[in-house]
């Protein structure tokens, strides 16, 4: 292990991208995988039926496109654009969606179309700075104030006070299923600003997938730290840290409590206090399938849809959020659906598609939702199920097997809320002891492919190398 200046532990696209940058400036860098595939959320895998490629996690990459450190090493990933970004079924052949064009979008929300266009056209206009601004470490005051008035001042609101806002049953279900996407009740500080994000992204840069499968996002990454002359190795569980000796600088993608036990004394004694407010969120249930056929939808928008919000009204996608979060399990679940093989052939064998769809259920759940989230497509999809070859199903207990990081099942790094971001929010969020930085998505600015995680904490610790 001598010779290398830095050691990153997990290779998860966060510290995929932190190694990468610590390379590309010129250092040595080991990474150190305990599963025998790189890539933690962005991995891809025939889980059904040969030929039939799914994404194990991560499947739709608004952030990864729009990340400010893939666009500035040109990740050599060609990103595969649906023509509609996302759509919402809402039954009896109606929908709605985000679709690339801002007008064009309102129109389908009557009434509500100005109201749409005022509150969105200012962020997409501004959308480089806005996403900047999310993806930055979390800075008070942040660095651009004025750019990002509207962003936090909506943002720090509840999706319900936004939604509120409303009256089309379109703009409210629409808003809602953007909203779900924090994780939390859709009456909880900061979801608005989930859906203000994820509309403004969608309508700026898209919502685009990897063209093979999301595993092409982490081989992009480590073909950056095998060309610079780093090192990764696979099958290697990382007991201590004192395995390597005292002469490298260690960055962890790990969540907090792991990171603590293979840094053992090595953390700040405040740093253990700071992330006591650490919490995990809920879990999650996947399904992947394996279809003979496109998804029938009954609606005109969603079989042009990269990602399908399926989950009917706004009043309803909340009541299966607001269940998760009291410990229940909903009747019919708020689903994310992807049908990648529609805008990528390379997923599945000729004629035959793949379809990729999660519902959040309570932290540590093994209950089996096939039924429950297959019944909500056929609801909007009738003859859905006729079509299905093969299915695989994770439940949160898998999804923890599979990597250790979703503890609980938790994908998110961590609970949503104000509680997060006070832990986040530290002086120094990334530097946990003395030598070793944390890069998972328990650090800013969070969750998503996007890779800012590892590269703020690469930053912070080329700082203290450089003695800056």
């Amino acid at each position: 292990m001598l010779g290398y200046e830095f050691v990153v532990v997990g290779a998860g696209p966060n510290g995929l991208a932190a190694a990468a940058h610590l390379t590309r400036i010129g250092n040595r860098v080991l990474v150190v995988e305990q599963a025998d595939e790189i890539g933690g959320g962005t991995r891809t895998e025939q889980l059904t039926q040969p030929g039939f490629l799914h994404d194990v996690c991560s499947a739709i990459h608004p952030l990864g496109v729009a990340s400010p450190l893939f666009r500035e090493i040109g990740l050599d990933v060609e990103w595969v654009h649906p023509e509609i970004p996302v759509s919402h079924p809402l039954g009896n052949g109606r929908a709605a969606g985000i679709l690339r064009a801002v007008d064009e979008t309102a129109a389908r929300f009557g009434e509500d179309a100005v109201r749409y266009v005022r509150m969105f056209n200012p962020l997409v206009e501004r959308a480089d700075e806005v996403i900047n601004g999310f993806l930055g470490p979390l800075q008070i005051p942040p660095r651009n104030p004025v750019s990002l008035t509207r962003l936090a001042a909506r943002g720090a609101l509840p999706a319900t006070r936004i939604i509120g806002g409303f009256d089309s049953d379109e703009a409210r279900a629409v808003l809602s299923g953007l909203a779900a996407h924090a994780i939390a009740p859709l009456g909880s500080p900061l979801t608005g600003g989930v859906a203000l994000l994820f509309a403004t992204t969608a309508h700026a840069y898209g919502w685009p997938m990897a063209r093979g499968g999301s595993q092409r996002i982490a081989d992009a990454l480590a073909s950056i730290i095998l060309d610079g002359g780093g090192s990764i190795e696979t099958g290697h569980r990382v007991e201590s840290l004192d395995e390597f000796g005292d002469r490298s600088r260690f960055l962890l993608d790990l969540m907090p409590q792991a990171a603590f036990n293979v840094a053992g004394d090595r953390v700040l004694p405040g740093y253990r206090r700071r992330s006591s407010a650490w919490r995990t969120g809920p879990g999650v249930f996947k399904v992947d399938w394996a279809l003979d056929a496109p998804i029938p939808w009954s609606d005109e928008l969603s079989g042009r849809a990269g990602t399908v919000h399926v989950g009917g009204t706004f009043e309803e996608v909340m009541a299966s959020e607001d269940a998760i979060h009291a410990g229940r399990h909903p009747g019919r679940p708020f689903v994310l659906l992807s049908q990648q093989s529609l805008f990528d052939p390379t997923r599945a064998p000729n004629g035959k598609h793949t379809a990729w769809g999660y519902c959040h259920v309570p932290r540590g759940s093994d209950r089996d939702m096939t039924d429950a989230v297959e019944s909500q497509v056929e609801r909007f999809a009738p003859g859905f199920r006729d079509l299905i070859l093969a299915r695989h199903t994770m439940n949160s207990p898998d999804f923890e097997a599979h990597n250790p990081n979703y503890v609980g099942g938790d994908i998110a790094g961590g609970e949503f809320g104000f509680r997060k971001i006070a832990q986040l929010g530290a002086t120094r969020p990334y530097k946990i002891g003395d030598g070793v930085y944390l890069c998972s998505s328990s650090t800013p600015p969070g969750a998503g492919v996007h890779g800012m995680c590892g590269y703020y904490a690469a930053e912070a610790a080329m700082k203290e190398k450089e003695g800056r």
